[in-house]
């Protein structure tokens, strides 16, 4: 192939995420599917893709750059990104392709990737090499021997995995509101469904917003957007259910709301998490951001375990689980990583948990984070636009660092005093300063410390 004109813009930190119809094309995606297989030297890869318009087109012009380099294709068709992971090692394929632009706008795309093992790319070497080579097109002369296999038939696979990480004994009856947002979640969910019934489980599911759709009529599936939570928690409410639980495109991420339609911020799912794992490995390794801290590290100190910070991202948390063999790692933006499930996260694996928690403590979700938030109240992340993120960056250090009591520059700028926490960090992939403050119980110095912070950034 012949070098392109321009450099390829939508490579990220970690994985691929562009515009439509600008440099995020079929063609230049093909490009990526037959350097991924040459970089990575793979024979077999799992490709999958969620319910956009725009992603069996560029699924298909993923395989067709794998073929030229002589792949057998593992097609598993419409599913998560999740069902990619599970089916790169269950397969023991060396790679896995997921084109998703997750809850992104629609004229986004995206692909998310791994290689042999379920593992993260390396983006400063394993995805600085695919951009080159699909940049320069200087690929190997084309392979024979590339093919396609229909290998939707994994799902049985994976549901049976997934449920492995709960108990059907420990179920208690519960009214359970589960929201799709029209996306890739609702076929698997059924399938998982399915199976829990046939396992006993008293739990009884209303279905909202259910069939793939990738027009989307009720939006973008995104609920951790206070804009996008009302729908629902009014149908919670309507229905009576004791929970709700929302899932992304490709719901690698989950969200939950109580029984009286809050939404649980996910930094206290991870503690929740977080606690349960812990019960049942004391001593074990728990991975966290590095935005919200406080509840998640005064629960693992409480049961004994070993809190690990690590930079905000999904290869980055991944790798220090395998590193450390961690049992778990969570992010306040609802993705929950899993040892036993080849150490990647899962938007289903969650709140199979947290149900069968609910039950055993016979207590609801708001009953069992009360006490955590009221503890350790935060702001959520706040989005700035900014400029000059470097020079923003650099006034709030000089207004604050000195009189800190403790600093880490893990992930952005985290500095902690007696009563209060602030971690600001710059978007990788847009223009973009993130906030994130938090106290030791008092909501009113949340307030004021973001009002704070907020005029010197803006300043």
């Amino acid at each position: 192939m012949t070098p392109l004109a321009n450099p390829l813009t939508f490579f990220k930190a970690y994985d691929i995420r562009g515009r439509l119809d600008e440099d995020l094309t079929e063609d230049n995606v093909t490009r990526v599917g037959r350097a991924f297989a040459e970089v990575l030297d793979t024979k077999r890869v799992v490709v999958g893709r969620d319910v956009r318009p725009s992603s069996e087109g560029l699924a298909h012009a993923a395989i067709d750059g794998l073929r030229a380099a002589g792949v057998e294709v593992l097609d598993l068709g419409l599913c998560g990104t999740e069902e990619v992971y599970f089916a790169v090692s269950h397969l023991s394929a060396d790679g896995g392709i997921c084109v998703t632009a997750s809850h992104n706008p629609m004229e986004y795309n995206g692909i998310k990737m791994v290689k042999a093992g379920s593992a993260p790319l390396d983006g400063a070497v394993d995805m600085a090499q695919i951009k080159a080579l699909a940049e320069s097109g200087d690929f190997a002369p084309e392979r024979e021997g590339g093919r396609v296999v229909d290998a939707s038939d994994t799902r049985a696979a994976y549901v049976e995995c997934v449920l492995g990480f709960t108990s059907t004994a420990d179920h208690k009856p519960l009214k359970i509101l589960v929201n799709a947002g029209n996306g890739a979640a609702g076929p698997t969910f059924d399938a998982m469904a399915d199976a829990l019934a046939a396992k006993g489980s008293p739990w009884d599911f209303t279905r909202m917003h259910h069939a793939p759709d990738g027009s989307f009529p009720n939006g973008i599936p995104n609920p951790m957007l206070p804009e996008n939570q009302p729908p629902t928690a009014e149908k919670l409410r309507e229905i009576g259910a004791d929970l709700a639980v929302a899932w992304d495109g490709d719901f690698d991420r989950c969200f939950f709301f109580d029984a009286e339609g809050n939404f649980i911020p996910g930094e206290y799912v991870v503690g929740l998490l977080a606690e349960v794992f812990l019960a049942k490995e004391p001593g074990a390794g728990i991975v966290h951001d590095p935005r919200v801290v406080w509840s998640t590290q005064h629960i693992v100190e409480e049961a004994g375990g070993d809190a690990i910070l690590s930079k905000c991202g999904h290869s980055y948390i991944k790798q220090i689980m395998r590193d450390k063999q961690a049992v778990y790692g969570g992010e306040m933006s609802a993705h929950h990583y899993f040892r036993d499930f080849v150490f990647c996260d899962s938007g289903m694996i969650p709140w199979l948990l947290v149900c069968e928690l609910l039950g055993r403590r016979g207590q609801g979700l708001k009953e069992l984070v009360a006490e955590r938030m009221a503890a350790f109240p935060s702001s959520g992340e706040i989005n700035f636009k900014v400029s000059d993120a470097a020079a923003v960056m650099a006034r709030v250090e000089a207004e604050y660092a000195p009189h800190a009591i403790a600093r880490d520059d893990t992930d952005g700028l985290s500095l902690s005093f007696e009563h209060w926490r602030l971690n600001l960090r710059a978007s990788n992939t847009e223009p973009l300063l993130r906030l994130n403050v938090e106290t030791r119980g008092s909501v009113a110095l949340v307030d004021e410390m973001v009002g704070r912070l907020s005029k010197l950034i803006e300043a």
